[in-house]
């Protein structure tokens, strides 16, 4: 009997014990405020406006300690909008995040929906990721660094961090039988830091976007034959064979400023694969170039400010698309997890692009990302909020 009872009360440690191994975390982000833009689609637009600094999202991270340094992780993160409540990325219940692995001493390994490398290595540097939320992302984040678009289906390796240097790739597969290649994405990327310098770099490669990547986010049937892309910058360009993202970033600590700049090499390449267009074969290609500053005045009053340039390539002679765009803003913290802020972005766009159709060369307009566009080449928008993070 005593034994029994001996044996009883061990493994009960025991399941005590393995339990305690186990984390799980409940966090999340509410942003929620004022918007002006001056002309959206022609009009004046005031509005409650969502997810101005961050995305709104809860989610939960879990970690289970399976020994020798080696853990099974997961990430489950939703998207949505605290003004109406609905769900966000196309009313998909866990569209930001969701993956599950194995993460040790060699990194970790992850298979589900996650963010690329890109926006891994080379994102986490632009001045929207950094301070001024998502309409203070490069013209309509042509290049993702702001994550507008996530990847189905990926495999995923995140490796430790080597004196600083941090590596990565992601492989989605595609998914159709026969067809390997099909919907495939790849990407790979790099970072370092070392005290006050960050540098990153990354590669994204993506065949059949419309479908694979920018309709990955919409609700219902994703359309194959129209573009899936909202943005008038790059809406025309849905029915390229490949699109292709090469990007690299720094930054730069100077006591209470930081120095950034990014660049990115964009390629829409043979137009006329996902759907019919006049352009068929043909490659378009955008460069995007930012300088930021960040200037930390107080412990709690946080000062930022960008310029970023986006310029695509001529059409049959026509003048090549410009944009232009200007950002400042200003950020006070009333506690480690809440502050009030105020961000305004200023563009102008010059030059012709494609119609969103794909099919006519156009005047180009201002579109600042995350916005429905202007009517014309010229476009401000005005946010102020507070956010809380738990």
């Amino acid at each position: 009997m005593r034994s029994r009872l001996a044996l009883i009360a061990a493994l009960s440690a025991a399941s005590c014990g393995a339990y305690a191994q186990s984390n799980v975390t409940l966090y999340g982000i509410l942003d929620e405020g004022l918007g002006f833009v001056s002309n959206s689609g022609g009009k004046h637009l005031y509005s409650m406006s969502s997810g101005n600094m961050q995305g709104n999202r809860w989610g939960l991270r879990g970690t289970e300690d399976l020994g020798g340094n080696l853990k099974a992780i997961f990430v489950i993160e939703n998207g949505f909008d605290p003004s109406t409540g609905k769900l966000g990325q196309g009313g998909l219940e866990f569209g930001r995040q969701a993956y599950v692995g194995l993460s040790g001493d060699f990194g970790a390994v992850t298979l589900g929906r996650q963010y690329d490398s890109v926006v891994d290595y080379v994102g986490r540097l632009e001045f929207g990721d950094q301070f001024g939320g998502s309409i203070t992302a490069h013209t309509g984040d042509i290049d993702n660094f702001n994550n507008s678009y996530r990847v189905n289906n990926a495999i995923k390796f995140k490796s430790a961090s080597y004196r600083g240097l941090t590596f990565g790739g992601l492989y989605s597969l595609g998914g159709i039988a026969g067809q390997p290649g099909r919907n495939q994405i790849y990407s790979l990327g790099a970072g370092y830091t070392n005290g006050p310098l960050t540098l990153g770099v990354g590669y994204l490669n993506v065949r059949n976007p419309n479908v694979s990547f920018f309709g990955n986010s919409t609700a219902g049937t994703v359309s194959a034959t129209t573009s899936n892309v909202t943005s008038p910058v790059y809406a025309g360009y849905g029915s390229a064979n490949t699109y292709q993202v090469i990007g690299a970033g720094g930054s730069y600590q100077l006591g209470a400023a930081t120095i950034g700049a990014t660049y990115s090499n964009i390629k829409f390449a043979s137009l006329g694969s996902s759907y019919a267009s006049p352009f068929a074969g043909q490659t378009a290609t955008f460069n995007n170039g930012e300088v930021s500053l960040l200037y930390r005045a107080t412990p709690a009053l946080l000062l930022g400010t960008a310029y970023d340039y986006t310029r695509g390539g001529q059409l049959q002679g026509r003048s090549a698309a410009q944009y232009h765009q200007a950002s400042v803003g200003i950020d006070y913290f009333l506690s480690k997890r809440t502050d009030l802020y105020a961000v305004g972005v200023y563009q102008r766009a010059l030059g012709d692009t494609l119609s969103t159709s794909g099919t006519t060369i156009v005047p180009a307009v201002a579109s600042i990302s995350g916005l429905t566009a202007s009517a014309n080449r010229n476009q401000l928008a005005v946010r102020v909020g507070i956010r809380s993070k738990f």
